[in-house]
């Protein structure tokens, strides 16, 4: 039987999977572009889709070529020092897209960024 006067204390945390479809530019875009590492990266067997993870920090995300994933996705990511992080990317000669940082109505700052396979990182920062 559940104890009012114990404390259960549950932690949640999400693991974002996106569909990639091609490895090399994977990693271009999340390490060599976003800063990202390589954490892991599997093939169930010789010439099949390859499943990864790649983190920077707290951000971790899971990669896949798998076709039952569907590109589009839309990521949300707190950070805290947006600028310097809207810095680094700007200096980066690879650039895709020049990020540009906003203010939204519910105030934060946002940077969006599309990866190169139709996926969204929404970087959101609290002003306070």
């Amino acid at each position: 039987m559940f104890n009012q006067e114990e404390t259960i204390e549950m932690r949640l945390k999400a693991v974002p999977i996106l569909r990639v479809m091609d490895v090399p530019t994977t990693k271009e875009f999340y390490g060599d572009f976003l800063g990202c590492q390589v954490d892991w990266e599997h093939y169930y067997e010789e010439g099949a889709p390859v499943y990864m993870q790649m983190s920077r920090n707290e951000f971790v995300v899971q990669l896949s070529e798998n076709n039952r994933y569907r590109e589009g996705s839309i990521i949300f990511v707190g950070v805290e020092g947006i600028e310097e992080l809207h810095g680094e990317l700007s200096q980066k000669h690879n650039l895709r897209q020049p990020p540009t940082i906003s203010l939204t109505p519910w105030n934060t700052k946002q940077m969006e960024i599309f990866d190169p396979f139709g996926n969204l990182l929404r970087f959101n920062e609290s002003v306070s």
